[in-house]
């Protein structure tokens, strides 16, 4: 297995780019209705191939993406989380984004939180990007309160383009210096 990008450890997740082992899971994460609510809604399989072979082409084309969330204590795929450009300047997407999604059963426990972090420094300090924004739906309040303890703040509102969804988001963001001084 040649993994397209980095590996990134925290003290309980293992972070990195995916590979086809991944895609039972991404799919059974398309399933969950309740955690695709605001992320653009349940999954058919051939949808959440779609979506993981582009994480995978945003790996091989830009050299970053969205890295598979890996937990440590049992080597289980939680979800996906990272930096998420798609197109790099120009490509449509509202801004340089650390997003995340996570099975229900590993919400709750701080994964988000401790991989968003490894992976915002990872975008500032290996990527170079100088801020970040995270996409979120107005009713999605797990989310917000995570990008606020993140230290970003809202900025506008914006449009996600299709796909995934044609609908208007927060963007939530916070430059690489606002970043540094929290530290």
């Amino acid at each position: 297995m040649t993994l397209l990008g980095p590996t990134l450890e925290t003290a309980r997740l293992i972070l990195r780019p995916p590979i086809q082992e991944d895609f039972e899971a991404y799919a059974a994460l398309g399933r969950e209705e309740a955690t695709m609510r605001y992320i653009g809604g349940p999954m058919l399989p051939h949808t959440a191939w779609r979506f993981m072979a582009s994480i995978v082409g945003s790996w091989s084309l830009l050299g970053h993406g969205m890295f598979s969330v890996i937990e440590k204590q049992t080597g289980r795929w939680i979800g996906r989380l990272g930096p998420w450009y798609p197109g790099g300047e120009g490509g449509g997407w509202p801004g340089p984004e650390v997003g995340w999604g996570l099975i229900a059963s590993a919400q709750g426990k701080g994964y988000a939180a401790e991989g968003s972090r490894a992976s915002i420094n990872y975008a500032f300090d290996e990527l170079g990007w100088d801020h970040v924004i995270h996409c979120i739906h107005k009713d999605n309040a797990p989310s917000i309160r995570l990008a606020e303890r993140l230290g970003s703040y809202l900025q506008r509102e914006d449009v996600y383009l299709p796909p995934p969804m044609d609908v208007s988001v927060d963007i939530y963001g916070q430059t690489r210096e606002e970043w540094r001084a929290r530290k």
